[in-house]
């Protein structure tokens, strides 16, 4: 086994923070977390109870008892796209009603010892319809399983386009037919894809199960191009949906479907059978006989160690020392690039690279007697990202971006230095990576550091935020400024002596950074997809083990190299001893 040099990092609690600060932190990450779960629970609980029972009247299970049902028993799901729609209502007048989770569940979950992707409509909100966003939705869970190849599975009740908003998700690029070239890429790849056909599946609904490996169908589901409504109306002929495209249909003629089965319990044992079947995991083989051990600076501590006031500082090291295995981490290039934290740690056994701003002040190699404001990106900082995430790239050692930035520096000398020039290799090397990679917001992610720090833009298989995270171009205060730049003097003074003008300016101001400040809130962008999932810190490493576990389940489609090899040894020697 390849020497990888982990040594132990971060200090215990005690050491790192008083008893006072830990527990204001606390208290104050807890009254936002509360939130996050009582929110969570609203969106499980679909239209309510009326449309619970309805659905086991018809002797059926609900999307999320389907879920459960499938899954290994004592595991759980990490569910992604919780918030779409959150907060929104859809159709006209009187009729306006909320769609969570945009109608649809995605999540991860183990099936048979298996990492799989679930897509499963939710048969309490409209009858699994449909939603602005649903197609978005369903599409970036494909490309989280295209990009892990990870089995998935449909669990399709859908009973089409929620038609009084169907300009908003039937046209677009992303719009409810690109699920089916998604469906039509995951096959070209080879990663196998099972549906089973539950209930009403109208429409799109009915397209969307065709193109998977294996297609089961209970008594009570139907494919349909069109439903018996819209026959009768269009032919003058009375039938009814399951004469028209049930299992008799589509198992025994049409071959559209391949299995007939009595229910859904029958069903989703099938479906599992069939998972049974597939390669299991490479994630033990990469292991090299080690398991997951937990952090010997308890993650739980995350919700104190991390300032809820995003102009406090903290210790990346002692963040890190909370999410690898034992708290060993071996840290890349410390003597450049003072201001980023790169490196190697172990999660659930396995090896992951780490990206992480500093907070603080930092050293400044330009003027050794000087400091400057970490959590901002410097030339230093900029190219030894690159060449960190280059050599991960190479190494097939998957890629974990923590995220707490302002942005890139500014002024003169950071033109001087071409930090357009810099920051441009990165965002290409981000853009072009292969091996999976994983973003997390802990807190600030501004300007376009969001961007080099591998933002939902260039394609991490899996954004997450906490409740403490603020995506902004820039903040509230300093976005006001820019605004009322021309009535402002050099110290940021409002000029005029008008009384009326000034107050006019003042009030125009604050309008400004409070529409600014509520743009931040993290569920603004799990609502409007530019987040995947919001999660409480406690969350984070069970999160961070699954992820990389399943980075590395997959064998033969990318290059997973033995640590002796790694490029990472040779970037240690070449800038050994460099200030």
């Amino acid at each position: 086994m390849a020497h990888v040099p982990l040594i132990p990092i971060g200090k215990p609690r005690s050491e790192v923070l008083d008893d006072r600060s830990y527990d204001e932190h606390v208290r104050a990450i807890g009254a936002r977390e509360e939130k996050l779960a009582a929110r969570r629970k609203e969106v499980h609980g679909g239209w309510g109870p009326k449309y619970i029972e309805r659905v086991h009247k018809k002797g059926k299970l609900t999307a999320r008892e389907r879920v459960d049902a499938l899954i290994d028993a004592g595991s759980r799901t990490f569910e992604v796209g919780t918030f779409v729609n959150y907060g929104e209502t859809f159709g006209t007048g009187d009729e306006k009603v909320a769609s969570p989770g945009a109608g649809v569940v995605t999540c991860f979950a183990r099936v048979a010892n298996r990492w799989c992707v679930i897509i499963a409509n939710d048969n309490t909100v409209a009858s699994g319809s449909w939603w602005p966003r649903t197609p978005e939705k369903i599409q970036r869970a494909q490309e989280m399983a295209r990009k892990l190849r990870l089995p998935t599975i449909y669990l399709v009740d859908c009973s089409g386009l929620f038609l009084p908003e169907q300009s908003k998700s039937f046209p677009g690029a992303r719009g409810a037919g690109h699920i089916f070239k998604m469906n039509s890429l995951l096959s070209a790849e080879g990663v196998p894809q099972i549906a089973g056909v539950f209930g009403d599946c109208i429409a799109g609904g009915g397209y969307q199960p065709i193109i998977s490996d294996r297609v089961y169908m209970t008594e009570q589901a139907y494919m349909v191009i069109a439903g018996a409504a819209l026959i009768k109306g269009a032919k003058s002929q009375k039938l009814t949906s399951l004469d028209i495209g049930g299992p008799e249909v589509h198992v025994h003629a049409s071959g559209c479907a391949d299995v007939r089965v009595p229910d859904d319990e029958t069903c989703l044992a099938a479906i599992r059978s069939d998972i049974e079947k597939l390669p299991s995991s490479g994630a033990d083989f990469y292991r090299h006989g080690m398991g997951s051990v937990d952090p010997r600076e308890p993650s739980r501590e995350l919700a104190g160690i991390l300032p809820a006031d995003h102009r406090e500082t903290y210790d990346a090291l002692e963040v890190l020392a909370r999410l690898c295995d034992q708290s060993l981490f071996w840290e890349c290039m410390p003597e450049v690039g003072e201001e980023i934290v790169c490196g190697v740690g172990r999660v659930g056994g396995l090896y992951a690279g780490f990206v992480i701003n500093r907070q603080g002040l930092v050293g400044d190699p330009e003027q050794p007697d000087a400091v400057r404001a970490a959590g901002a990106l410097y030339r230093g900082g900029i190219a030894k990202i690159a060449a960190f995430s280059r050599a991960c790239d190479a190494d097939g050692i998957p890629l974990i971006w923590l995220q707490d930035i302002s942005g890139f520096d500014i002024g003169a000398e950071a033109e001087r230095q071409g930090l357009l020039a810099y920051g441009s290799s990165l965002i290409y090397t981000n853009s072009t990576n292969t091996v999976p990679m994983f973003t997390v917001l802990l807190r600030k992610a501004s300007g376009a550091g969001y961007y080099a720090m591998n933002g939902l833009p260039y394609d991490p298989v899996v954004q997450l935020s906490t409740m403490l995270s603020r995506l902004s171009v820039m903040e509230g205060r300093t976005l006001s400024i820019a605004t009322y730049n021309t009535k402002l003097d050099d110290d940021f003074q409002i000029v005029s002596k008008d009384e009326n003008e000034r107050r006019a300016i003042e009030e125009g101001m604050k309008q400004v950074e409070a529409r600014i400040e509520a743009d931040m809130d993290p569920f603004v962008a799990a609502r409007q997809m530019d987040t995947d999932e919001i999660i409480s810190l406690a969350e984070l490493r069970p999160w961070l083990e699954a992820l990389v576990e399943m980075a590395y389940q997959s064998i033969g489609h990318r290059r997973i190299k033995n640590p002796r090899i790694w490029s990472l040894h040779d970037l240690r020697e070449l800038v050994s001893g460099v200030r």
